[in-house]
């Protein structure tokens, strides 16, 4: 190396160098034969097998992932200015993709933004953070204020920021679980976890504290709207609702009936209170049930209410069925039967959106899915969209893991 470096130096196996060369910031435990002594957090030189720099990243000897890269730039300087171009990066993004959206969306998405294992939303006047990665962690007491600052720059005030740090993944990291606002310099504590905000025309109260993920999913934004374009004068049944947003998007573009499932009794409330507050009780209603059980029984006659063709638009908005390569073919399980049962109930004609959200689903496997549960169901499938995540949340070509959700509407002919 031409010049001396002060961080630990980090060797690669062939297969590790050709990983990162081709763009991918994860270098696996197994992937380092050799390596300098180096804390927990730290950034660390990762160089060639021949010696060649080839970036920094964090170190962590108590993850698989032993460093996220950060930069492949050797001349960056990790200080303030280093991070303060990050952010304004990030949220300058979303400013160009998200125009008026901009006030509710995701700022940064971990990997896709160079944030390794950091997750931020903005909602209204809070933001919600996830930080799944030592190294960031390590580093939020610089960061969070900032981005607050770059904000309120921009003329978006921020009231707090909550940390959403309730996931099991971050012990995988050597960290502690736990959630709750962060302390921003000069700002006090939000009196409530509780926001308003405004999506598609239409308003919701996200519960940043007990909500899924962060508090609500920014990433189906444009979907929605695809469904609205749909649903005038269809009767619309809605599954896995969560907060209610595919129904009320339905119903605000003019279906004539709405039905929205959920088996989480407080998704209900929420999704009823949400219905209430923008006025869509008279074409919607909110009910609780566990959707493999409701399909089945609509199925097979057992719901006098709810018959065959009661409907001509099902949402299928599942949760990930599978977080692991290990769980995949039971989530396809799972999938294919739920997928089956719906185009079944179809009146020829009708209408059919259905996604995933993880990303070990790929779009080859959620493909032949669909081929087989149409099959299954005796009906044939007309494409009309195929969509992903909102551009808030960027795919980068060379990271496959940010690319997951996977969005089709049908019409069932």
């Amino acid at each position: 190396m031409k010049q001396q470096r002060p961080y630990p130096q980090v060797t690669l196996t062939r297969k590790g160098e050709l990983a990162l060369r081709g763009g991918h910031p994860w270098v696996y435990y197994n992937e380092i034969p050799q390596a300098q002594p180096a804390r927990d957090g730290e950034l660390v030189d990762l160089l060639s097998p021949k010696g060649a720099w080839l970036g920094t990243g964090f170190f962590n000897s108590h993850s698989k992932i032993r460093v996220r890269v950060l930069s492949r730039n050797a001349n960056d300087a990790f200080d303030e200015a280093f991070w303060e171009r990050r952010l304004r990066y990030a949220v300058e993004y979303r400013q160009a993709v998200m125009g008026e959206d901009f006030p509710c969306c995701r700022l940064i998405f971990g990997e896709a933004d160079q944030f390794p294992g950091l997750t931020v939303d903005l909602f209204s006047h809070l933001l919600v953070a996830q930080t799944l990665s030592l190294g960031i962690e390590q580093r939020k007491e610089l960061l969070f204020p900032l981005l607050v600052r770059i904000l309120e720059e921009k003329g978006i005030p921020i009231q707090g920021l909550y940390e959403r740090n309730d996931a099991a993944i971050r012990r995988l990291e050597g960290m502690e679980e736990g959630k709750g606002f962060f302390p921003l310099p000069g700002k006090p504590i939000p009196s409530s976890p509780l926001v308003t905000i405004r999506e598609n025309g239409l308003l919701y109260q996200v519960d940043v504290e007990n909500g899924q993920k962060t508090g609500f999913f920014l990433d189906q934004k444009y979907n929605r709207q695809a469904v609205a374009r749909l649903a005038r004068g269809r009767r619309v049944l809605d599954c896995f609702t969560h907060t209610g947003s595919f129904g009320m998007n339905a119903a605000l573009g003019g279906a004539q009936r709405v039905v929205s499932v959920d088996i989480s009794a407080a998704a209900v409330e929420l999704a009823r209170e949400n219905v209430r507050r923008n006025g869509l009780e008279d074409r919607m209603e909110v009910i609780e049930a566990n959707v493999f059980d409701l399909l089945t029984q609509m199925d097979e006659g057992q719901r006098p209410d709810m018959t065959a063709h009661s409907f001509d638009f099902i949402i299928l908005d599942p949760p990930a069925f599978t977080k692991s390569r290990q769980t995949v073919d039971s989530a396809l399980r799972g999938y294919r039967e739920i997928n089956r049962r719906a185009m079944h109930l179809l009146p020829r004609g009708g209408f059919l959106a259905t996604c995933s959200c993880s990303h070990f689903m790929t779009e080859e496997l959620f493909q032949k899915m669909l081929r087989q549960a149409a099959a299954d169901a005796g009906v044939a499938l007309r494409q009309i969209e195929a969509r992903q995540q909102g551009p808030d949340h960027p795919i980068l070509w060379n990271v496959p893991e940010t690319s997951y959700l996977k969005f089709y509407l049908f019409q069932v002919v």
